[in-house]
């Protein structure tokens, strides 16, 4: 594994994205300082110099159909939530649909994944990963941080850390490789990343983005392409794309 430390980037993924083209398969770029490191729904990500994990990793997933591309992100989730769980209560670290990865309701880690899509199949993948570690104070208006030092008391050293969590997601991406590619199919994947959701069982608050309005629904399935089915009280059921939908959280929608 190759791995490329930077003292200050304003985003690893741009960074690796535009020298991508001749690295290999695993390839991490790092850095101390992220200036514009993007989240989800184009949000940024705060993250104080020196305390965190800022990172992307380069995937080659050839021969994946881009249909299939969300087992990336199911493999890359778990391989997370995996190696948090090996430092504060497992119970507690969840994956939050599609791929935030939270501890109780608060968030610990985001990941922004970007494809490069060739005829029919994913020529690479950019994995950001933003992994709040040392950090114990958050200015930003995120509504719900949370650092793995304030979880367990305790500070860690990044560098051993981040080679554990790259360990971790080249072990769990190149596995359902291998299985998507030879037929064998990711159900067993499917299954773990179902069982690790956040908030998998009952009923709870979301926004219907699409229609506008509050809904109270359970998680009822999340399919291959990701999409997420909810099922409202009566048993009505609708499906959602990223974005779709907002889960509430202490009156925020996240």
């Amino acid at each position: 594994m190759t791995v490329i430390e930077l003292d200050e980037s304003p985003s690893t993924n741009t960074h690796l994205a535009s020298i991508a083209a001749d690295l290999p398969h695993g390839t991490v770029v790092s850095a101390r300082r992220q200036t514009a490191g993007r989240g989800q729904r184009g949000n940024s990500w705060e993250s104080a110099p020196g305390e965190n994990i800022t990172m992307s990793m380069l995937l080659r997933p050839e021969g994946l159909h881009p249909s299939r591309q969300f087992v990336i992100s199911r493999a890359v989730s778990l391989a997370i939530t995996g190696v948090l769980r090996r430092y504060m209560p497992s119970s507690a670290v969840r994956v939050k649909w599609p791929n935030d990865i939270y501890v109780d309701d608060r968030k610990i880690c985001g990941i922004l994944i970007e494809n490069v899509i060739s005829s029919a199949s994913i020529r690479q993948s950019v994995v950001g990963i933003g992994i709040n570690v040392n950090q114990r104070r958050f200015l930003s208006d995120a509504p719900n941080p949370v650092s793995m030092a304030q979880v367990t008391g305790r500070s860690f050293d990044l560098r051993p850390l981040m080679e554990e969590f790259c360990r971790a997601i080249l072990d769990e991406v190149d596995t359902a490789l291998a299985a998507e590619l030879s037929g064998e199919g990711t159900d067993a994947l499917a299954r773990r990343y179902f069982a690790s959701l956040w908030r998998a069982e009952g009923f709870y608050p979301y926004r219907d983005n699409l229609r506008g309005e509050m809904i109270e629904a359970r998680i009822a399935a999340v399919a291959p392409d990701g999409i997420l089915t909810l099922e409202l009280h009566g048993g009505e059921r609708r499906d959602f794309a990223f974005k779709e939908v907002s889960a509430v959280v202490k009156e925020s929608l996240l």
